[in-house]
């Protein structure tokens, strides 16, 4: 690696700098002080990325796919070496605390092995002419799941490990190159997982790794001709522009949400409170999937406030390296735009129940009571620690509000009654529906879905094997 904490991206085998001579600064978001720099790569090198990794390609493919898995499971084992030192950039570069920094890290090398293992019983399938009305025996469909070729991975600053490697695990084994772009902020932690990969055998050119600004080189690599498919984590806006840049190619997007709790008249109070805490405010509610607003109704909304308050006032706030469980926001821009949604509740007479103390990026978990629709909070996503309660009347104004967002991520629902649960649900336009239990990505092999503006196709392991290839068919004609 390089001095002053300059680092390297990856091309075609090499660690080298760019030959922009630029490099882009990444301050911590918690201490005032660098924490690194990366390359500020040029178009040139953006097409030497995408063509040294459409050479590898071909015969990463041509390989069989027990020898693909090999070098997962290499990846997996030189990771899970490397948990305290990738745990530590993690938290110095996003802010996470240590320890979840590290089970990012322990959770990332489980997705690998288990996309390993599904990688290889991945098939195609065979097919009879016969079983359509007037078909033939003689005709047989033989169907391969082959290569997309290129994918172009882009992953977000708030899981930098995990949800790159959710994206590039999956394209490796299925037989695909890729093209790895990190969030700017994240893409140290990115680069140390891809250091990773390299040590445990990877190919040259197989996986090249893409640093600069999106000023420069974003559009230039989502429209590149070169680019097979388009796997991207972010905000809705980026989104919405990639998939209008990305003509004809196959796009999955995993987007913003604003994911309600809806707490039913039945449910039991103290474990939606619990649950509603702890998915509200993990990791500063920086999460896609964070609980981000609260309908409760009239008559035990009082009961429900009061266990939300006895709880979050027990969070503990502060520095990342003391495992705090509100640790300070990515960056002073986020930080002035959740202040932004709080300061406009409180114009509109939303009441501070706890929280809206302010210092640095650091932001008081804080919880908000009597918030309106005319409010932003009920319907920006604020991705910090902000939970707004919302007094209804009805179930159905609870099914509307959701319905209502532009989000479609998740949402909880709780109640004891499992006929409640499954009626609900089924009236949710989201594209997960959690019953007694915090709205969250994992386990990581099931669908994870986004509607509406949260998102656009399906991942989740298996899912992901799909996404990524594509179906060949040979039809013998006996």
């Amino acid at each position: 690696m390089m001095s002053m904490n300059t680092y390297p991206y990856l091309l075609n085998g090499q660690w080298q700098e760019s030959s922009s001579n630029e490099t882009i600064e990444l301050v911590s978001p918690y201490k005032d002080e660098v924490v690194g720099r990366v390359q500020a790569m040029s178009r040139d090198e953006v097409d030497e990325a995408i063509h040294g990794a459409k050479r590898a390609q071909q015969e990463w493919a041509a390989l069989p796919v027990n020898k693909r898995a090999e070098l997962l499971y290499a990846w997996a084992e030189k990771l899970e070496e490397r948990v305290d030192e990738i745990g530590q950039i993690i938290m110095q570069e996003v802010g996470k605390n240590l320890n979840d920094a590290k089970k990012e890290v322990v959770r990332t090398a489980e997705i690998i092995r288990y996309t390993a293992e599904e990688g290889i019983r991945f098939n195609g399938g065979f097919m009879q002419g016969d079983s359509f009305p007037g078909g033939s025996k003689n005709k047989m469909a033989i169907i391969k799941k082959e290569a997309l070729g290129v994918v172009l991975a882009i992953s977000p600053f708030n899981y930098p490990v995990n949800l790159a490697a959710a994206k590039i695990a999956p394209a490796l084994v299925t037989g695909n190159a890729v093209v790895f772009k990190p969030a700017t902020q994240g893409a140290i932690s990115g680069i140390k997982m891809v250091e990773a990969l390299h040590d445990a055998g990877l190919p040259k050119g197989l996986l090249n790794l893409v640093t600069g600004r999106g000023s420069v080189i974003g559009d230039y690599l989502t429209s590149h001709p070169g680019i097979d498919m388009i796997t991207f984590t972010g905000g809705t806006g980026t989104g919405q522009h990639l998939s209008q840049q990305a003509s004809m190619v196959p796009v999955v997007l995993e987007l913003g949400g604003k994911d309600p709790a809806l707490v039913l008249e039945d449910a039991d109070l103290t474990l939606a409170a619990d649950q509603i805490v702890s998915g509200a405010f993990s990791y500063s509610g920086q999460r896609c999937t964070a609980i981000k607003r609260v309908f409760v109704l009239e008559d035990q909304a009082d009961e429900l406030v009061d266990m939300l308050k006895e709880r979050v006032a027990k969070l503990s706030v502060g520095s990342p390296e003391e495992n705090s469980f509100i640790v300070p926001l990515v960056d002073a821009k986020t930080t002035d735009y959740v202040q932004g949604l709080i300061d406009d509740a409180v114009t509109k007479k939303a009441t501070v129940v706890y929280g809206n103390k302010r210092e640095g990026n650091l932001l008081h978990p804080t919880l908000l009571d009597h918030v309106t629709t005319d409010m932003r909070v009920a319907w920006e996503e604020p991705f910090g620690p902000v939970l707004p309660v919302i007094r209804v009347k009805s179930l159905d104004e609870m099914i509307a509000l959701t319905n209502e967002s532009e989000f479609g991520l998740q949402a909880s629902v709780f109640t004891q009654n499992v006929n409640s649960a499954f009626t609900v649900a089924d009236k949710l336009e989201v594209g997960t529906v959690q019953v007694n239990g915090r709205t969250e990505r994992g386990p990581d092999h099931f669908p994870f879905i986004g509607v509406k503006q949260s998102g656009l196709g399906v991942q989740g392991i298996g899912r992901s094997l799909e996404t990524m290839t594509r179906d060949k068919v040979t039809v013998i004609n006996l």
